[in-house]
């Protein structure tokens, strides 16, 4: 076998169990990974939300640019969080 061979067979073997994995996980296979999708999303978003509201707090006057500005930020985190995680479980 060449290189490239070996490779292409090291693939898909790994494809096959995954596929082999998944019809065994069932529904609550799928309840455990949406569920910790949902968090991977929402935890940074409202760690932002929090953070940001306390330090518009101890400006003087009223303003939201910390809260909504941390909250963009918390939700670009969380799909990235969500992003390497469905990457690294190969859904």
């Amino acid at each position: 076998m060449q290189p490239d061979d070996r490779h292409l067979s090291e693939q898909m073997s790994k494809q096959i169990k995954r596929l082999k994995s998944a019809r065994k996980a069932g529904v609550l296979g799928l309840l455990v990974t949406g569920g910790t999708v949902g968090l991977l999303l929402t935890v940074p978003l409202i760690l932002g939300a929090y953070l940001g509201r306390w330090l518009d707090e101890q400006s003087p006057g009223y303003s939201v640019r910390w809260t909504v500005n941390l909250i963009l930020l918390g939700l670009a985190v969380g799909i990235y969080n969500v992003y390497r995680f469905l990457k690294e479980h190969g859904q």
